[in-house]
Protein backbone atom coordinates (compact mmCIF):
# COMPACT_ATOMS: atom_id res chain seq x y z
CA UNK A 1 0.00 0.00 0.00
CA UNK A 2 2.61 2.44 1.07
CA UNK A 3 4.69 1.83 -2.00
CA UNK A 4 2.14 3.10 -4.84
CA UNK A 5 1.88 6.72 -2.41
CA UNK A 6 4.45 8.29 -4.96
CA UNK A 7 2.86 6.96 -8.29
CA UNK A 8 -0.45 8.19 -6.77
CA UNK A 9 1.11 11.64 -6.20
CA UNK A 10 2.80 11.85 -9.56
CA UNK A 11 -0.77 10.67 -11.49
CA UNK A 12 -2.36 13.93 -9.76
CA UNK A 13 0.47 16.52 -10.06
CA UNK A 14 0.28 15.25 -13.97
CA UNK A 15 -3.57 16.03 -14.19
CA UNK A 16 -3.42 19.41 -12.48
CA UNK A 17 -0.99 20.32 -14.68
CA UNK A 18 -2.91 19.36 -17.56
CA UNK A 19 -6.07 21.07 -16.29
CA UNK A 20 -3.95 24.22 -15.65
CA UNK A 21 -2.06 23.89 -19.37
CA UNK A 22 -6.52 23.87 -20.72
CA UNK A 23 -7.59 26.67 -19.05
CA UNK A 24 -4.51 28.97 -20.28
CA UNK A 25 -5.46 27.26 -23.80
CA UNK A 26 -9.11 28.47 -23.34
CA UNK A 27 -8.38 31.86 -21.65
CA UNK A 28 -5.57 32.80 -24.62
CA UNK A 29 -8.24 32.00 -27.30
CA UNK A 30 -11.02 33.43 -25.56
CA UNK A 31 -9.07 36.84 -25.39
CA UNK A 32 -7.83 38.34 -28.46
CA UNK A 33 -4.19 39.72 -28.00
CA UNK A 34 -3.80 43.28 -28.16
CA UNK A 35 -2.46 43.15 -31.65
CA UNK A 36 -5.45 41.07 -32.82
CA UNK A 37 -7.69 43.64 -31.18
CA UNK A 38 -6.31 47.13 -32.97
CA UNK A 39 -6.53 44.78 -36.59
CA UNK A 40 -10.08 44.08 -35.43
CA UNK A 41 -10.38 48.02 -35.00
CA UNK A 42 -8.98 48.55 -38.16
CA UNK A 43 -10.92 46.50 -40.18
CA UNK A 44 -14.31 48.25 -38.53
CA UNK A 45 -13.30 51.88 -38.48
CA UNK A 46 -14.35 53.93 -41.83
CA UNK A 47 -11.29 53.91 -44.01
CA UNK A 48 -12.33 57.61 -45.31
CA UNK A 49 -14.34 60.52 -44.62
CA UNK A 50 -17.32 61.62 -46.90
CA UNK A 51 -19.36 64.92 -48.07
CA UNK A 52 -22.99 64.90 -49.12
CA UNK A 53 -24.22 67.61 -51.42
CA UNK A 54 -27.43 68.41 -53.05
CA UNK A 55 -27.29 68.77 -57.08
CA UNK A 56 -29.94 70.59 -58.86
CA UNK A 57 -31.13 70.09 -62.04
CA UNK A 58 -32.98 72.23 -64.56
CA UNK A 59 -34.44 71.42 -68.39
CA UNK A 60 -36.68 74.47 -70.32
CA UNK A 61 -39.45 72.30 -71.88
CA UNK A 62 -43.23 73.68 -73.61
CA UNK A 63 -45.99 71.82 -72.08
CA UNK A 64 -48.27 70.06 -73.40
CA UNK A 65 -51.15 69.64 -71.29
CA UNK A 66 -53.30 71.94 -68.95
CA UNK A 67 -55.49 71.51 -66.11
CA UNK A 68 -58.24 73.53 -64.04
CA UNK A 69 -60.84 73.40 -61.34
CA UNK A 70 -64.40 74.35 -62.24
CA UNK A 71 -66.62 74.63 -59.86
CA UNK A 72 -70.38 75.28 -59.42
CA UNK A 73 -71.67 77.22 -56.30
CA UNK A 74 -75.09 78.02 -55.10
CA UNK A 75 -77.24 79.56 -51.98
CA UNK A 76 -80.96 78.41 -51.31
CA UNK A 77 -82.83 77.86 -48.61
CA UNK A 78 -83.28 74.48 -47.71
CA UNK A 79 -80.60 71.64 -48.96
CA UNK A 80 -82.79 70.03 -51.35
CA UNK A 81 -83.35 73.26 -53.51
CA UNK A 82 -79.61 74.12 -53.17
CA UNK A 83 -78.32 70.03 -54.21
CA UNK A 84 -80.80 70.06 -57.10
CA UNK A 85 -80.05 73.88 -58.60
CA UNK A 86 -75.82 72.83 -58.25
CA UNK A 87 -76.36 69.06 -59.26
CA UNK A 88 -78.76 70.72 -62.42
CA UNK A 89 -76.19 73.73 -63.19
CA UNK A 90 -72.97 71.04 -62.96
CA UNK A 91 -74.40 68.85 -65.63
CA UNK A 92 -74.51 71.32 -67.73
CA UNK A 93 -71.19 72.09 -66.90
CA UNK A 94 -69.68 69.12 -67.98
CA UNK A 95 -72.44 68.62 -70.83
CA UNK A 96 -70.43 71.97 -71.92
CA UNK A 97 -66.63 70.25 -71.63
CA UNK A 98 -67.59 67.39 -73.70
CA UNK A 99 -68.65 69.26 -76.54
CA UNK A 100 -65.67 70.86 -75.85
CA UNK A 101 -63.79 68.05 -76.85
CA UNK A 102 -62.73 67.23 -73.18
CA UNK A 103 -63.01 63.00 -72.46
CA UNK A 104 -65.01 61.96 -70.04
CA UNK A 105 -61.56 60.44 -68.53
CA UNK A 106 -60.70 63.85 -68.08
CA UNK A 107 -63.41 65.00 -65.84
CA UNK A 108 -63.19 64.11 -62.21
CA UNK A 109 -65.03 65.54 -59.07
CA UNK A 110 -62.77 66.71 -56.88
CA UNK A 111 -65.03 68.38 -54.37
CA UNK A 112 -68.62 68.46 -53.36
CA UNK A 113 -70.00 69.95 -49.78
CA UNK A 114 -72.92 71.06 -48.03
CA UNK A 115 -72.94 74.05 -46.04
CA UNK A 116 -75.33 75.57 -43.49
CA UNK A 117 -74.87 79.24 -43.16
CA UNK A 118 -76.60 80.09 -39.51
CA UNK A 119 -75.09 83.68 -38.96
CA UNK A 120 -75.55 86.71 -40.63
CA UNK A 121 -74.41 90.58 -39.97
CA UNK A 122 -76.47 90.51 -36.34
CA UNK A 123 -75.26 87.53 -35.43
CA UNK A 124 -76.80 84.00 -35.40
CA UNK A 125 -80.05 83.76 -37.56
CA UNK A 126 -83.09 82.46 -36.96
CA UNK A 127 -84.25 78.88 -38.57
CA UNK A 128 -86.15 80.36 -40.91
CA UNK A 129 -83.59 82.15 -42.46
CA UNK A 130 -80.79 79.63 -42.52
CA UNK A 131 -79.76 79.55 -46.03
CA UNK A 132 -77.96 76.30 -47.45
CA UNK A 133 -74.56 76.64 -49.92
CA UNK A 134 -73.72 73.63 -51.89
CA UNK A 135 -70.24 73.15 -54.08
CA UNK A 136 -69.15 70.95 -56.39
CA UNK A 137 -65.87 71.24 -57.99
CA UNK A 138 -64.39 68.69 -61.33
CA UNK A 139 -60.86 69.01 -62.49
CA UNK A 140 -59.99 68.58 -65.72
CA UNK A 141 -57.70 67.98 -67.97
CA UNK A 142 -57.50 69.74 -71.15
CA UNK A 143 -55.06 68.01 -74.20
CA UNK A 144 -55.41 70.65 -76.52
CA UNK A 145 -53.38 73.77 -75.43
CA UNK A 146 -54.98 75.82 -78.39
CA UNK A 147 -58.73 75.33 -76.85
CA UNK A 148 -58.61 76.54 -73.13
CA UNK A 149 -59.99 79.77 -73.69
CA UNK A 150 -62.79 78.12 -75.26
CA UNK A 151 -63.57 75.50 -72.68
CA UNK A 152 -63.22 77.71 -70.11
CA UNK A 153 -65.84 80.32 -71.83
CA UNK A 154 -67.89 77.05 -72.32
CA UNK A 155 -67.78 76.60 -68.92
CA UNK A 156 -69.16 79.86 -67.98
CA UNK A 157 -71.59 80.15 -70.14
CA UNK A 158 -72.95 76.91 -68.81
CA UNK A 159 -73.10 78.62 -65.01
CA UNK A 160 -69.55 77.49 -63.69
CA UNK A 161 -69.00 80.74 -61.23
CA UNK A 162 -65.56 79.06 -59.89
CA UNK A 163 -62.38 78.50 -61.98
CA UNK A 164 -59.16 78.30 -60.16
CA UNK A 165 -55.51 76.22 -60.44
CA UNK A 166 -55.26 76.55 -64.34
CA UNK A 167 -52.00 74.95 -64.79
CA UNK A 168 -49.23 73.74 -67.43
CA UNK A 169 -47.53 70.41 -67.66
CA UNK A 170 -46.33 67.53 -69.64
CA UNK A 171 -48.48 64.48 -70.11
CA UNK A 172 -45.75 61.87 -69.93
CA UNK A 173 -42.74 64.10 -67.93
CA UNK A 174 -40.19 60.78 -67.92
CA UNK A 175 -37.83 61.63 -70.49
CA UNK A 176 -37.19 65.08 -69.52
CA UNK A 177 -37.07 64.19 -65.89
CA UNK A 178 -34.12 61.78 -66.63
CA UNK A 179 -32.17 64.87 -68.66
CA UNK A 180 -32.79 66.97 -65.21
CA UNK A 181 -31.18 64.29 -63.68
CA UNK A 182 -28.59 63.60 -65.37
CA UNK A 183 -27.99 67.65 -64.86
CA UNK A 184 -28.29 67.41 -61.03
CA UNK A 185 -25.30 64.19 -61.20
CA UNK A 186 -22.88 66.88 -62.99
CA UNK A 187 -23.91 69.88 -60.61
CA UNK A 188 -23.95 67.76 -57.55
CA UNK A 189 -20.19 66.64 -58.60
CA UNK A 190 -19.08 70.07 -59.13
CA UNK A 191 -20.21 70.99 -55.73
CA UNK A 192 -18.39 68.06 -54.23
CA UNK A 193 -15.13 68.95 -55.95
CA UNK A 194 -14.91 72.53 -54.86
CA UNK A 195 -15.38 71.27 -51.23
CA UNK A 196 -12.82 69.01 -51.79
CA UNK A 197 -10.84 71.63 -53.07
CA UNK A 198 -11.34 73.75 -50.27
CA UNK A 199 -9.90 71.00 -47.65
CA UNK A 200 -7.17 69.57 -49.93
CA UNK A 201 -8.75 66.25 -50.47
CA UNK A 202 -9.99 64.70 -53.63
CA UNK A 203 -13.55 63.23 -54.60
CA UNK A 204 -14.12 59.20 -54.74
CA UNK A 205 -16.56 57.51 -55.03
CA UNK A 206 -20.16 57.53 -54.69
CA UNK A 207 -21.63 56.26 -51.30
CA UNK A 208 -25.17 56.86 -51.55
CA UNK A 209 -28.02 58.85 -53.66
CA UNK A 210 -31.43 59.66 -53.06
CA UNK A 211 -33.73 61.93 -54.64
CA UNK A 212 -35.38 64.78 -52.95
CA UNK A 213 -39.20 64.28 -54.10
CA UNK A 214 -41.27 67.56 -55.05
CA UNK A 215 -44.43 67.31 -57.42
CA UNK A 216 -43.95 64.46 -59.97
CA UNK A 217 -40.65 63.43 -59.00
CA UNK A 218 -39.62 67.47 -59.20
CA UNK A 219 -41.46 70.04 -59.64
CA UNK A 220 -42.77 72.96 -62.88
CA UNK A 221 -41.93 76.66 -62.64
CA UNK A 222 -43.46 78.70 -64.38
CA UNK A 223 -47.04 77.83 -63.93
CA UNK A 224 -50.32 80.03 -64.99
CA UNK A 225 -49.58 83.45 -62.77
CA UNK A 226 -51.79 84.63 -60.63
CA UNK A 227 -51.54 88.50 -62.81
CA UNK A 228 -53.22 86.06 -65.83
CA UNK A 229 -55.63 84.56 -63.55
CA UNK A 230 -57.13 87.80 -62.58
CA UNK A 231 -57.19 89.44 -66.12
CA UNK A 232 -60.00 86.72 -66.76
CA UNK A 233 -62.79 88.37 -65.57
CA UNK A 234 -65.87 87.40 -66.63
CA UNK A 235 -64.49 85.20 -69.42
CA UNK A 236 -61.31 83.32 -69.98
CA UNK A 237 -59.29 86.05 -71.48
CA UNK A 238 -56.43 85.12 -73.34
CA UNK A 239 -54.14 82.40 -71.96
CA UNK A 240 -50.48 81.37 -72.88
CA UNK A 241 -48.62 78.59 -71.85
CA UNK A 242 -45.43 79.53 -72.45
CA UNK A 243 -42.61 77.71 -71.35
CA UNK A 244 -42.10 75.70 -68.16
CA UNK A 245 -38.62 74.70 -66.42
CA UNK A 246 -38.87 71.33 -64.98
CA UNK A 247 -36.28 70.96 -61.62
CA UNK A 248 -34.84 67.58 -59.70
CA UNK A 249 -33.09 67.62 -57.14
CA UNK A 250 -30.80 65.16 -56.04
CA UNK A 251 -29.10 64.71 -52.70
CA UNK A 252 -25.32 62.63 -53.14
CA UNK A 253 -22.79 61.52 -50.54
CA UNK A 254 -19.60 60.79 -52.01
CA UNK A 255 -16.32 59.25 -50.57
CA UNK A 256 -13.38 61.64 -49.63
CA UNK A 257 -9.74 60.22 -50.07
Amino acid sequence: MKANVPANAAIGLVATLTLILIAVFIVSTASPTPAAMAREEMLTVPSSHSVTVVGEGTVSIEPDIATASIGVEVVRPTVKEASAAAQSIMEEVQAALLSQNIDETDIQTRHFSIFAERFGPSGMLAEDEVRYRVSNTVFITIQDLGSIGDVLDAAIDAGANNIYGVDFSLADPGAVESEARAKAVADAFDKAEDLAELIGVRVGAVMGISEIIGQGGGFFGGNFSRMAAAEMGGGSGPISPGELSLTMQLQITYELR
